[in-house]
C-alpha cells in the first residue's frame, strides 16, 4: 500500500506535468490550488476567451480504472459549485465557463500518459 506521502507526491507531480501540457495548448493558468470554505479547485486558467476550471486525475496504473473515471457525479457536482463560488469570490459578472479534466496515468514501464479532455462536462 502506497504511502500519504507517495500520493500526494504523485498528485503534485501529475499537476506540474499537465500545467505543462495546458500551457504547450495555449491555456494560461491564473492560479493553481484555490482553496475556498466549500473545497479547492486545481486550476483555474483562460484558453481562447473561456474561463477553464480544470480538474487534474493522477494514478499510478490503471489497475482502478483510467483517471479521468473518478470524475464522477458527486465530483462534477462539486466542482460546479466551486466555481460559481470562483465566479463571486473574484466578482466575475457573465463569463463562459467550462471544466476541462486533465488525465495522467504515471507507468513506470512507459513515459506518462496524459490525456486533456476540453468541455468535459
Amino acid at each position: 500500500m502506497r504511502s500519504l506521502g507517495g500520493h500526494l507526491e504523485l498528485g503534485k507531480k501529475g499537476e506540474e506535468l499537465a500545467e505543462k501540457t495546458l500551457r504547450k495548448q495555449g491555456y494560461r493558468i491564473l492560479c493553481r490550488n484555490h482553496k475556498t470554505p466549500l473545497g479547492e479547485i486545481d486550476m483555474v486558467a483562460e484558453e481562447s476567451g473561456h474561463l477553464v476550471f480544470v480538474e487534474v486525475k493522477t494514478r499510478s496504473g490503471t489497475s482502478f480504472g483510467e483517471p479521468k473515471e473518478a470524475v464522477s457525479a458527486k465530483k462534477r457536482a462539486k466542482l460546479r459549485n466551486l466555481a460559481q463560488y470562483y465566479l463571486k469570490e473574484k466578482r466575475l459578472g457573465d463569463v463562459f465557463c467550462r471544466f476541462d479534466v486533465v488525465s495522467i496515468v504515471f507507468d513506470e514501464s512507459s513515459p506518462p500518459r496524459v490525456e486533456l479532455i476540453k468541455d468535459a462536462f
